[in-house]
Parts: C-alpha cells; sequence; structure tokens
C-alpha cells in the first residue's frame, strides 16, 4: 500500500466496513446523545451567529480605536480592518447545547497585545451583553473568557505581520507565521490545527458523532480540561481523528470502541500523531524531545499536526496519567460489553465518583470582595493550580494527587465589615441576615453534582442576594464577598518514618503555591485572600456530592484484599488464642501517619500531633481534626494576613488530631 493512499503515518488496521450490529449499536449510541441534549437546538445555533457578528464587529472596532492610538491616521484606521476565526469544538462541528466557543480576534502588526487586553476589554465591559468577563493574560495562550448574550467565550488574540487585515484572509499558509512572536503562533495554531484535523479525517459525519461521545464521557468522568492537567478539546478530538485513520471506514460506534481499544494498550510516553511532523523552512521550534528536553518529560504527548507542530498535553503530570490510563482501562471493559450486548451506553456516561474516591482532600479557597477582580483571581488560580499538584507529588507518602476540573463558587451577602473579614476567615458572619448563595456560573458548576440553592457550604441559609433599599443607611447596604473551592484528591503509599513516627509534610507545596498567587502581579492583599485546608473525605460539603451517597467507594481488588486480610488474621489468631472468643474480633493494625506537617499562621511548620481514636478499620472517625473550632480542617495559609478559610462544614463530635491510613491503591 502506498502511502498516498491513506491517511496518517501507519496503514490502516482495517478497510472492513461496519456491520449491521455496529450500525445498529451506532443508532443507539446517537439517541443516547440526543437524549443527553448533546445537540443543540435552531434557536441557540441561530443566537451563536448573531454573537459572533457582533464580536466581529467588535474587533474591527477595537482595531481602528488602536490605530488611533499609536497615531495613525483616521482615514488608515479605518481601512485596518480586523477579523475574528472560530476553532476548537464550534469549528469541528461538535459543540452542544450551552457549549463555549473558542474564538481567535487577528489583528494587523501595531495593534499589540497590551491594546487587546486593555482596549478590547474596555469595548467588552462597556456591553450590556457581556458577562463574567475574565482576561488572563499570563496563561500559556492569553485569553479572555466571557459569557456574550449567553454563550461562553474564549477570545485568544494574534497580531499578524500585515499593514491590514482583509476580509478574505485565510490562516493555511505557513508563511502567516513568519516573524510572529511564541503567543501569537500559539493563538493562530489554534485555527490552523482545527483545519488540520478535518482534513486528515477520511469520514467526517463518524468522526463527528465518535468525537461527541468521547466529549461527553470525558467530561462526565472529570478528566477534561487541559488547565488542570487532563486534556483539553483539541487533544481529544486529535484522539479520535487518529482512530478514524485506523478504521477510515467504520461507524460511530466501532470508532468508539476501537478508541478505548488503542488507547488502552498505548505505549505512553510514545506520541500520538496525525501525519509525519514537518521541520518547516522558517526555523521555528517543532516538537522533537531528541533535541529539546522540556519534550522529553512529556508523559502523554499528542502532536498537533499544523506547523510548527506543539504537544498538546504538556499540562499532564503523573497524577493525572495515572487517572487517565484508569478511566481508558474502566472505558474498554464497557465498550467491549456493549459491542457484545451486555451493557448500554448510559453505562459509559456514569458520574464520576471523584468526591468518594479518596480519604483525603485538599480544598483550595479563594476569596474577594470585587467581582471584577474575583474573576481574574479565578482564572489565574485555576491556570496554575496544576502546578501545585506537580509540588505535592513530590512529597513524600504521597502516591497520587489528583484535581477536580472544576471549581465551586459561592457569593456571600454581609452586613458590614466585620462579616466580610471574618468570611475571609472561613468564619460565620455574626449579622444574623447575613447570607451565602451559589454562582450559578457552567464555567465553575460541576457536571455531576450542581449546587442546590438550598444548602450553604457554611451552615447557612442559602438564599437570593438582596440588594439595599432606597433609604437605608450605609451601615444597611450589603456588602458581597466572592468565593471559590478547588479540591485535589490525595492518594497516600507506603509507610515512611522520621524518629520512630510517620511524618507528611505539605508545608513546602502550600507555601509556594500561595507564595506565587500572592506575588502575582494583580494580586491586591485589601480585597483578595488565598488559603488552603486539609480535609478527610468526611468533611467535605454536602453539595460536592449531589444525589450520591457520601461514603467513599472502595475498589474491588482493595475489598478483596482486605478481607483475606481480615480471614488471615482471623485464622491466626485461632490458633494461637483458641480459648479467647473476643480476639477473632482485635481490629487489624494498619499502616498511619502519627503527625502531618503544615504551616501555621506565622508561617513556620507545625506539627499536628495524632490521637488515638481509630474505628474497629483502623481509620479515625469520620471529621477527626487537629482544630474542631476551625471547621474541621487542617488549615494553611501565608505568614502575613487574616487569609485562613476554614473548611465549610460543621465541627466535628470529636477534637484530636488526623491519623492517615496509608492507602496501597486508588479507592
Amino acid at each position: 500500500m502506498s502511502t498516498a493512499s491513506y491517511l496518517g503515518v501507519t496503514p490502516p488496521i482495517t478497510l472492513n466496513r461496519s456491520s449491521a450490529e455496529e450500525e445498529a449499536i451506532t443508532n443507539d449510541l446517537l439517541a443516547t446523545l440526543q437524549a443527553a441534549g448533546q445537540f443543540e437546538g435552531d434557536e441557540e445555533s441561530k443566537n451563536r451567529e448573531v454573537v459572533l457578528g457582533k464580536i466581529d464587529r467588535l474587533v474591527k472596532e477595537f482595531v481602528y480605536k488602536a490605530s488611533l492610538k499609536h497615531k495613525m491616521s483616521e482615514s488608515f484606521a479605518k481601512t485596518c480592518g480586523g477579523k475574528i476565526f472560530t476553532f476548537g469544538s464550534f469549528r469541528l462541528g461538535v459543540h452542544g447545547a450551552g457549549a463555549d466557543i473558542d474564538t481567535l480576534c487577528v489583528a494587523p502588526r501595531h495593534i499589540t497585545r497590551e491594546d487587546f487586553f486593555e482596549i478590547m476589554y474596555e469595548l467588552l465591559k462597556a456591553r450590556s451583553e457581556v458577562e463574567e468577563l475574565t482576561p488572563v493574560p499570563g496563561a500559556h495562550v492569553p485569553v479572555m473568557k466571557m459569557r456574550f448574550g449567553g454563550v461562553e467565550i474564549d477570545l485568544t488574540f494574534a497580531s499578524l505581520q500585515l499593514p491590514t487585515i482583509p476580509d478574505n484572509l485565510e490562516l493555511l499558509d505557513t508563511e502567516i507565521l513568519r516573524h510572529l512572536d511564541e503567543q501569537s503562533i500559539r493563538s493562530v495554531n489554534g485555527s490552523r490545527v482545527t483545519d488540520e484535523i478535518l482534513r486528515l479525517v477520511p469520514n467526517i459525519p463518524s468522526f463527528r458523532l465518535a468525537l461527541r461521545c468521547i466529549k461527553m464521557w470525558a467530561k462526565s468522568r472529570a478528566i477534561y480540561s487541559n488547565s488542570m492537567g487532563f486534556f483539553g478539546g483539541v487533544a481529544w478530538a486529535m484522539l479520535v481523528a487518529r482512530i478514524c485513520q485506523l478504521y477510515p471506514n467504520a461507524c460511530a460506534g466501532s470508532i468508539v470502541a476501537g478508541f478505548f481499544h488503542v488507547y488502552n494498550r498505548w505505549d505512553w510516553p510514545r506520541p500520538v500523531t496525525l501525519k509525519t511532523i514537518e521541520n518547516g523552512s522558517m526555523l521555528l521550534r517543532v516538537w522533537n524531545p531528541k533535541l529539546y528536553d522540556g519534550d522529553k518529560y512529556h508523559k502523554m504527548p499528542i502532536i498537533t499536526p499544523a506547523y510548527p507542530s506543539m504537544c498538546a498535553t504538556h499540562n499532564v503530570s503523573n497524577s493525572t496519567k495515572l487517572i487517565i490510563e484508569s478511566e481508558f482501562k474502566r472505558g474498554f471493559d464497557i465498550t467491549r460489553d456493549i459491542m457484545k450486548g451486555d451493557a448500554q451506553w448510559t453505562d459509559l456516561f456514569g458520574k464520576c465518583d471523584f468526591f468518594r474516591r479518596y480519604k483525603f482532600y485538599l480544598q483550595v479557597n479563594v476569596v474577594s470582595t470585587d467581582a471584577g477582580s474575583f474573576n481574574i483571581l479565578h482564572g489565574f488560580v485555576e491556570s496554575r493550580l496544576r502546578q501545585y499538584v506537580v509540588k505535592l507529588e513530590d512529597v513524600r507518602l504521597i502516591f497520587l494527587a489528583c484535581p477536580y476540573v472544576k471549581s465551586f463558587d459561592r457569593e456571600y451577602s454581609c452586613k458590614s465589615d466585620e462579616d466580610i473579614e471574618l468570611v475571609r476567615q472561613g468564619k460565620q458572619p455574626s449579622s444574623p441576615k447575613a447570607s451565602a448563595t451559589p454562582v450559578p456560573s457552567s464555567e465553575h458548576m460541576s457536571a455531576e453534582a450542581p449546587l442546590s440553592a438550598n444548602a450553604s457550604s457554611t451552615g447557612l441559609p442559602a438564599v437570593s442576594p438582596t440588594t439595599a433599599q432606597n433609604g437605608d443607611s450605609p451601615a444597611n447596604v450589603e456588602k458581597k464577598a466572592f468565593t471559590s473551592a478547588f479540591y485535589i484528591g490525595l492518594l497516600l503509599t507506603e509507610r515512611e518514618k522520621t524518629n520512630g513516627k510517620s511524618r507528611l509534610d505539605l508545608s513546602f507545596a502550600s507555601q509556594f503555591f500561595i507564595h506565587l498567587v500572592k506575588h502575582w502581579e494583580s494580586y491586591n492583599d485589601e480585597t483578595m485572600s488565598i488559603s488552603i485546608s486539609f480535609l478527610r473525605q468526611g468533611q467535605l460539603p454536602d453539595e460536592l456530592f449531589g444525589d450520591q451517597p457520601r461514603d467513599r467507594v472502595r475498589s474491588s481488588s482493595s475489598s478483596s484484599s482486605s478481607k483475606k486480610t481480615k480471614a488471615k488474621s482471623k485464622r491466626k489468631q485461632n490458633d494461637e488464642v483458641k480459648e479467647s472468643s473476643s480476639a477473632q474480633d482485635k481490629p487489624i493494625k494498619r499502616a498511619k501517619v502519627d503527625y502531618a506537617v503544615v504551616p501555621s499562621t506565622s508561617g513556620v511548620a507545625a506539627k499536628q500531633p495524632a490521637v488515638d481514636s481509630t474505628t474497629a478499620d483502623g481509620s479515625g472517625p469520620a471529621g477527626a481534626s487537629a482544630d474542631a473550632s476551625a471547621g474541621g480542617g487542617q488549615e494553611m495559609q501565608a505568614a502575613s494576613g487574616p487569609t485562613t478559610i476554614a473548611a465549610p462544614v460543621p465541627p466535628p463530635a470529636k477534637k484530636g488530631g488526623i491519623k492517615l491510613k496509608l492507602l496501597d491503591s486508588l479507592q
């Protein structure tokens, strides 16, 4: 077979067409996706087109004003143009109801990125239909996030080396990249990669349906987030496109089954590529682990097909790699049963059990008293949280640190400055009319456990925030405090002894992250604060679980191992102490951590001694804490200022330190 007769870097696995049974399974998949609301209606589709038209006109106005700022004549400024390009799921044709639109703003060479985050920001801010406007200039690809006319928009920027931007401009020619900086190249490549993916797929209808399935699966399993160290939309698209190349005549159901069959056995860090990597003629940096040391450390490289080829999954950590691989294995088992007729597609989309999976969690809390700065702070912390995860992976006793892909946001209405300060410290406001309500943002909400409007994370009644009535005194005017909580699940490993005691030291990693946030150039001590709390699974807020039970999920292998251990222990006890029937009920001795080291309020690491209050299974009582008055969590904060946010749970019944049971497998 000649290289011109197939798409991809290797020949197809098979050219066979799908059977009637496989076509029927694909029809079932389509019906399942439609029932789950994965296809938008005509009205929403028309609204998207209207929104994109408004943004295109705003971009032209932005270029005009920025040109005048740079001393261009008014007549020339009117001809400078400006254009938007869509990419991502919208351009691929796989966006669902409520999905965001990845959009690129292209401007002439005299327009700078600073102009974009200044002038374009002000233009958007002045629009009444724009909400949740959040600039993130420090991201790997600088972006402005917003909700425009009810549509989520991620707007990136690139300044091309052209005097004007005509309406018929295309980005396919690689010459468009000449003399661009790295950030502009990454921005432009978003659109170029999307177009190249579509060109390299042999059967676009099957590709689109299969990709819709994989996207819904990844979101339901909480592994759809590039910023948190998982795979983003373009990475999932390239993975599906590669399977389409290997099975060019297969229907969507067979593509999905092949997806899990191939990637469950994939030999990472072997890269996934859709075509041979081009070196090009511009001497731009192309992904090459033989040449660049940084590329050697990519855990699960998926390489973009457009020049210059880059790794779309450079954020993947050791922990998120393990989680993704475990989900590939689960998906393989389920799709194998689906193809046999022993399972349904709904089984594949089962809700993630993140908040029931681990015994210990870290809660990263950020607070702002200003709505605009809260969105900026939230975006910055979200984009940097993976750096905290990487530091945690280096901590002894931590085998895995898994971030949750969404945050949980709240808006507090307080009656006084004292109440605001209490919220910043993680305490309940003292005013009887103080209230808290969830922030209804689709970007920040849990996919499987939406916040309830009737439940407050602090135990306060959650009601809609109210505004002061005419004639109220300034003292009665409600003041706002906005909070976000990010969660990281911890899995511990083998026992480590220090002076005869096990020691878990989280101080360095936590202080590193707090220092990173507090030394961010936009951080304001007067309106912002950050803290970190160490929680047991039993101390997590009820709102995180939705309609799921609170009890922790244990793997079948762990459960079987535990049963075998107990049976062996009983047999030994029977042999040695046959006359004592009570010996059979003796608790099994488990490995434990005698104390955890966390930063104190002075910034100096402090030991938190354990209290021997274990139950029969060797674990401590749910809610055991070193500081019950603080809400049940071991809290970490910077040396300056009252920044601690307590765990949003009622005080536990028993006081004492944290006694950690070490785990040997993912539970």
